[in-house]
């Protein structure tokens, strides 16, 4: 169900849809990824207006819950810590944790941050942390947030710091505990009132909506702000209105519609964030019509990724070439492109004996932008390659209980995309229990296990390389291209968050320039 699936993404880093602005007019400023902000120089002071996708039935306040809507995640996320977070290069930088090390890669250290309280000035402990870790741990969908770890292997070490103890050496831990690992005192009752460690503090809250004050004594520093005002919106398109009248400063992931409208306007800052959002298709592996590892190569060739691009995400967004994590520093670069190549797909079609007077059904949701016309899009690509592909478009409940891990053909998406064993150990590897695509394969699990296993390196890279190769060649995934996350902001906001997925909601360093 979609709940089972959000408890995977677990970060709000992988939750999918949001928004912001002032005025209208022509030449819109424009940033993105490495940009300078558009806003004038940094200074202290005001408070962001920010607007953020949820529906009220939803609303979720507990930390270690789970968040589908991407403004209780938001809220959370200013009010507490996780222990790390997204960075450029690398990937994972501190937060809660100042630093982390180990001897094997199995037993991994952290030592919390020098001066980390919580906003009633409690000082944060190591005790703290690990009972945290360990209620994450013991919420459904606890094991895919800390995989490999279960509560015996959370300890306290001393005042400052915490012991997270593998079952297997692997050197994605530091990775893992940026999630939701959020701390709140030893033996809290009530979540919801608890205080939080974060550059943020929750002052007022009613029916998704939130108040938050600045954090003066938070250990990463005084943020420039004063406050945050959190406002949830239902749609997209709602949110986009209230930009462009004035009614909210930010809002992120609108969607290439809405960027579109904001392009050429006066005011308005598009940002786009590059590698935010993967929708693969995806292919059912273990038996149906896509079993043959020819069947799934020809459809590969036979999509044309440029025109779905162009087409689904209006151009906001880039080309992929079927290995997800497209944003991680260990990408592979040497695989050869895909291009579209009707003749050869036809020729293995032929080869596996696909029946090609079948008409085979693509399920997909409207979850997040883009993604039902992604469907529509290729099913009719695909009669080119002789290929009869019907599009059915099911309710976001039903699509997650009944057809996610099950059917033949099917859309997903994902907002992790910065790390390529993420997904591998998530979605791929045999033993996982949300393989995608049911792909159980002896070699890439290999490489897997040799890649979380080794220090960064020569064994560990050469490892990536073919975890990356054998996914490319063989896998359940067809996946064409990367959306951008894109937010709309006002000219005076500046310091806005540039990384894909989890790094959107890092609003502690952003400014008003008047």
């Amino acid at each position: 169900m979609e709940l089972t699936r959000r408890r995977i993404l677990a970060t709000g880093g992988g939750l999918g849809v949001g928004l912001l602005l002032t005025a209208c007019g022509s030449g819109p400023r424009r940033a993105t990824a490495g940009d300078g902000p558009a806003a004038g120089p940094p200074r202290r002071g005001g408070t962001l207006r920010v607007g953020a996708v949820g529906k009220a039935s939803a609303v979720n306040r507990d930390p270690h819950g789970v968040q589908v809507n991407d403004s209780d995640y938001l809220i959370l996320a200013l009010a507490h810590d996780p222990l790390t977070v997204p960075g450029h290069r690398p990937n994972v930088v501190p937060r809660l944790a100042a630093r982390w090390e180990s001897d094997d890669l199995r037993r991994w250290r952290f030592t919390l941050a020098e001066g980390a309280t919580f906003h009633d000035g409690t000082p944060v402990t190591g005790a703290d942390v690990a009972w945290s870790l360990r209620r994450l741990r013991a919420t459904p969908g606890g094991a895919t947030r800390l995989p490999g770890i279960d509560a015996g292997g959370i300890k306290a070490d001393g005042r400052n710091a915490v012991i997270l103890t593998s079952d297997y050496p692997n050197s994605e831990v530091p990775l893992l505990a940026r999630l939701t690992t959020f701390t709140l005192k030893e033996d809290t009752t009530d979540v919801t009132r608890a205080p939080g460690t974060g550059p943020f503090r929750l002052e007022s809250f009613r029916d998704g909506n939130a108040r938050l004050v600045r954090n003066d004594a938070w250990h990463g520093g005084e943020p420039p702000l004063d406050a945050i005002e959190v406002r949830m919106f239902e749609s997209p398109q709602a949110m986009a209105g209230a930009l462009l009248t004035g009614q909210i400063d930010l809002a992120s992931n609108v969607g290439p519609v809405a960027a579109r409208t904001a392009e050429g306007r006066d005011g308005v800052q598009v940002i786009r964030r590059p590698h935010d959002m993967a929708m693969p298709i995806v292919m059912r592996t273990a038996d149906g019509p896509f079993a043959d590892e020819r069947v799934r190569l020809a459809l590969r060739l036979a999509v044309d990724r440029e025109a779905m691009v162009r087409q689904v995400l209006s151009g906001y967004g880039a080309v992929a070439n079927d290995v997800l994590g497209t944003a991680d520093p260990a990408y592979a670069t040497g695989l050869a492109q895909r291009a579209r190549d009707l003749a050869r797909a036809g020729r293995l079609l032929d080869e596996a004996g696909f029946d090609r007077r079948g008409t085979y059904e693509l399920f997909t949701t409207e979850d997040v932008p883009g993604l039902a016309e992604s469907a529509t899009l290729f099913a009719t690509q695909m009669r080119d390659a002789g290929v009869n592909v019907k599009v059915v478009k099911q309710e976001s409940a039903v699509f997650w209980e009944k057809t996610w891990l099950k059917a033949p053909l099917y859309t997903t998406y994902w907002g992790t995309n910065d790390s390529v064993v993420f997904f591998a150990g998530k979605t791929m590897q045999s033993g996982t229990a949300h393989n995608e695509a049911a792909w159980k394969d002896e070699e890439f699990d290999r490489a897997y296990r040799k890649a979380v296993g080794a220090r960064r390196g020569t064994g560990r890279a050469s490892a990536l390389r073919e975890l990356q190769r054998v996914e490319y060649e063989s896998s359940g995934y067809l996946l064409w291209g990367m959306a951008d996350g894109i937010d709309l902001a006002a000219a005076g906001v500046g310091g806005l968050p540039k990384l894909p997925g989890y790094g959107r909601v890092q609003l502690e360093r952003s400014w008003l320039s008047a």
